[in-house]
Formats: C-alpha cells, sequence, structure tokens
C-alpha cells in the first residue's frame, strides 16, 4: 500500500521523477549522466535513498533546474498535501538575485503544468533571449512588463496576458513598480 506522500506525489522522489519523465529522460541516461546505477536511481524517486547535496546539485543540472527548487517546501497538514499551497509555503525558485523572484504555485511537479508565482522588480531584465520546449501562459496581476516573443515586442499591462510557443523570449522591467505576473507552464521546466 502507497504511503500518503506517494498518493499526492508530494515527495523529493516524486519531484524527480517528474522532472526526469517531463524531459523525456530514461532511469538509465540519468543513472550515467550522475555516475550512479538505476537501481540507486530508481530507489531515490520511490524515496527509498535519501541523495546527498552533491547528489542533488547533479539532479539540477541533469533537469536544468535551480538548485532550490529541492528545498523550502514546508510540510502541508496531511488532508491538503498535494491540493493546496498556503502563501508561506510556497516553494522558491532561484535566488532572486537577478530581480525575479518565482515561487511554485503548483502543490508538486508531477502534473502535465505547472504554475508559477513571478515578481519582477524595477530594472530587472533577462539579458539574452530564451527558448523552452514549452507552452507558456503568463497573466500579469499587477505593474507592466516588457516582453519580446519571436522577435516583435510588447508591453503587457496589468489584467493582459501573453502567450509563448518554444520561441525564443526576452523580459524586463524598466518601470518604477513591480511587475507580478501568472505563469502556466507546460511541461513543467522547474
Amino acid at each position: 500500500m502507497l504511503s500518503k506522500v506517494d498518493q499526492t506525489g508530494t515527495s523529493l522522489g516524486a519531484d524527480l521523477r517528474a522532472l526526469r519523465r517531463a524531459r523525456g529522460l530514461t532511469l538509465q541516461l540519468v543513472a550515467a549522466k550522475l555516475g550512479r546505477s538505476v537501481g540507486w536511481i530508481s530507489q531515490v524517486e520511490r524515496d527509498l535513498s535519501r541523495p546527498s547535496i552533491s547528489d542533488l546539485k547533479a539532479f539540477a543540472t541533469v533537469f536544468g533546474v535551480p538548485l532550490s527548487l529541492f528545498f523550502g517546501q514546508s510540510q502541508a497538514p496531511e488532508i491538503e498535501a498535494g491540493y493546496v499551497v498556503r502563501r508561506d509555503a510556497r516553494r522558491r525558485i532561484g535566488s532572486g538575485e537577478d530581480g525575479l523572484v518565482e515561487e511554485m504555485l503548483s502543490p508538486d511537479l508531477t502534473d502535465a503544468f505547472e504554475m508559477v508565482h513571478s515578481v519582477f522588480q524595477p530594472g530587472a531584465r533577462l539579458a539574452e533571449p530564451v527558448i523552452r520546449p514549452t507552452q507558456e501562459v503568463g497573466y500579469v496581476v499587477s505593474g507592466r512588463l516588457d516582453i519580446s516573443i519571436g522577435g516583435r515586442g510588447y508591453t503587457i499591462d496589468a489584467g493582459d496576458s501573453f502567450r509563448i510557443r518554444g520561441e525564443a523570449y526576452q523580459w524586463a522591467n524598466p518601470y518604477k513598480e513591480p511587475a507580478v505576473v501568472i505563469w502556466v507552464i507546460a511541461p513543467p521546466v522547474y
């Protein structure tokens, strides 16, 4: 019988399995990249083995996610685990040093999509265009954000939304107030 953690998918192992699957990677390929056995990777994904910090750094590199994604998730009451994310229990993504603070709104990484809460501080910008194999929709809750999608520039105001489909994009907040954006991203990238 599965434990509650396994049923709701809120464990570290479930997150690692979801990231591996979202990237189309096999257990064998991840094991080879980490220099570990397939059996060990399988045990980590089933929460039977605990990876070290250096192992988590290696997983983060293989999956292309910030190490911080694996930390900071508060334990939800059993009845809420896998269903509800309280404001003060969101997982922070990245360091925030670049003027962008992101937090996971999704309870875990096991769905076909993820939701992210982003705050772009005044003056923050993405220096180089990024291309991700995703479909993303952003909704500006407050503030204003300049975004370039596929080489076309847009100013997105509060109440506006936008979509990116695997195109090069870049953002900047040259304005005096933070821009708050809610993203839906499929497949999950964090």
